[in-house]
C-alpha cells in the first residue's frame, strides 16, 4: 500500500520582506515603500497552492510583529505554517530586499539586506523528524545553499534525509553572484545532485557555473548521464527591454530520452519579472505531480505560469488553475481572439 503523505510540496527557504517605491519611482528619490513578502522557495509554494496542491514552507521567522505580518500574508495564500520556526532572541530580524522597477534604458535594481536574519540560524536539530515523510516532493534552491555555512549544512542534510525517506527532491540552481562564486556553487551543488530527481538549471548557468559545453539540450542530457536525475528543465528568456520579454522552456525526460518544448510566449508585457522563474517551477511541478511525470504538461503549465507572473506586481504569483488553463488555450489557438476575458 502506498504511503499517504499530507503535503504535495514542502519548500525550504528564507522569507523576505520586499520594499519597493511605487510604479517607476527610484529608490534614491521616493518617500514611500510598498510592503510585500517574497522569497524564491515561498514563491514556488504559493504557485502550486493556487493551482490546487497542498504546500507548506519550512522557514524561521522572528517572533515579533514583522514575523506575524509575513505569516499572515503567507497563510492567506493557503500555505501551511506547520513548519515555521520562531526566533525569540533580541536580535531576531527578517531579511529585507529593496526593488526598483526599470524602464528602458534603466534596468531594474535589487539591493539586499538579508544577512544575519533569523533564518540564518536554522539548524537540522530544529526540524521535526516526521517532516521528511510529510510530503510527496521537497524543493529548495541554490540561494538557500549560498546564504551561510549553517544553512548550507542544514539544507544539504535535509536533502539527504528527504531522499532517504522516499521523497522526490526538486532543486533549482538559481545562481546569485552576490551570494557566492561560480566555483563555490559548483562544488556544493555537485555534492547534492546525486539526491536530486527534478533539476532546474538555465543554459547560462550550465555553461558559466558548471562549465558545460555543447548545445542547451546536450548540456541538459549530460546532467542525467552524470547523476541519477530524472527530469531537467531549462528556461529560455529573451529580454527585448525591461518591459518586453519572450519566454519559453525545454524539459528533458531521462527515462524516455525525450525533449519537450512548445512555442514561446512572445512580447510579454512585463510589469514585474521578480518571481517569474519561481512561477515557472510551480507550474512545472504542478504538471509533473498531477500526472505520471507528463513533461509536456509541465512545459505548458510552467511556461504559462511564468508568462502571466511577469504581468503581476510583487514576488508572488496570483493565477489559479482556471486562469492558467485559459492562458494555455489562448496560447495554442491561431487566428483572431477576444481582447477581454468575459
Amino acid at each position: 500500500m502506498k504511503e499517504k503523505r499530507n503535503f504535495d510540496l514542502l519548500t525550504l527557504g528564507q522569507l523576505l520582506l520586499r520594499l519597493s517605491p511605487p510604479n517607476n519611482e527610484r529608490l534614491v528619490r521616493g518617500d514611500i515603500f510598498e510592503k510585500q513578502v517574497g522569497g524564491a522557495e515561498l514563491n514556488v509554494a504559493v504557485g502550486v497552492s493556487l493551482l490546487g496542491l497542498h504546500a507548506g514552507v519550512i522557514s524561521k521567522l522572528p517572533a515579533h510583529d514583522m514575523g506575524n505580518f509575513m505569516k499572515s500574508k503567507i497563510r492567506s495564500y493557503g500555505i501551511s505554517d506547520d513548519y515555521f520556526l520562531y526566533d525569540n532572541s533580541p536580535s531576531a530580524r527578517v531579511g529585507i530586499y529593496y526593488y526598483e522597477n526599470g524602464a528602458y534604458p534603466r534596468k531594474p535594481k535589487v539591493i539586499y539586506d538579508r544577512s544575519n536574519s533569523s533564518f540564518y540560524s536554522l539548524t537540522i536539530d530544529e526540524i521535526p523528524k516526521e517532516t521528511y515523510r510529510a510530503s510527496r516532493c521537497f524543493h529548495t534552491t541554490g540561494i538557500t545553499l549560498a546564504l551561510n555555512e549553517t544553512i548550507r549544512d542544514t539544507a544539504v542534510e535535509m536533502i539527504k534525509r528527504f531522499k532517504e525517506a522516499g521523497t522526490l527532491v526538486s532543486f533549482d540552481v538559481n545562481f546569485r553572484g552576490n551570494l557566492w562564486t561560480g566555483e563555490q556553487a559548483k562544488e556544493c551543488i555537485e555534492r547534492i545532485l546525486p539526491y536530486v530527481d527534478i533539476f532546474f538549471c538555465s543554459e547560462d548557468t550550465a555553461r558559466l557555473t558548471f562549465k558545460k559545453t555543447g548545445t542547451a539540450k546536450e548540456m541538459m542530457k549530460s546532467f542525467t548521464q552524470e547523476y541519477p536525475i530524472s527530469i531537467v528543465a531549462s528556461t529560455q528568456r529573451v529580454v527585448h527591454s525591461p518591459k518586453r520579454h519572450s519566454f519559453g522552456s525545454v524539459i528533458y525526460d531521462a527515462g524516455k530520452n525525450r525533449y519537450y518544448e512548445e512555442e514561446p510566449y512572445q512580447d510579454i508585457e512585463v510589469v514585474d519579472r521578480i518571481g517569474s522563474g519561481d512561477a515557472y517551477i510551480s507550474g512545472a511541478l504542478y504538471g509533473l505531480l498531477t500526472s505520471d511525470f507528463d513533461c509536456a504538461k509541465a512545459v505548458r503549465y510552467g511556461n504559462a505560469a511564468s508568462a502571466v507572473k511577469n504581468t503581476i506586481p510583487g514576488d508572488l504569483p496570483s493565477s489559479d488553475l482556471e486562469e492558467l488553463e485559459t492562458i494555455i488555450r489562448a496560447h495554442s489557438q491561431k487566428g483572431p481572439q477576444s481582447e477581454m476575458a468575459r
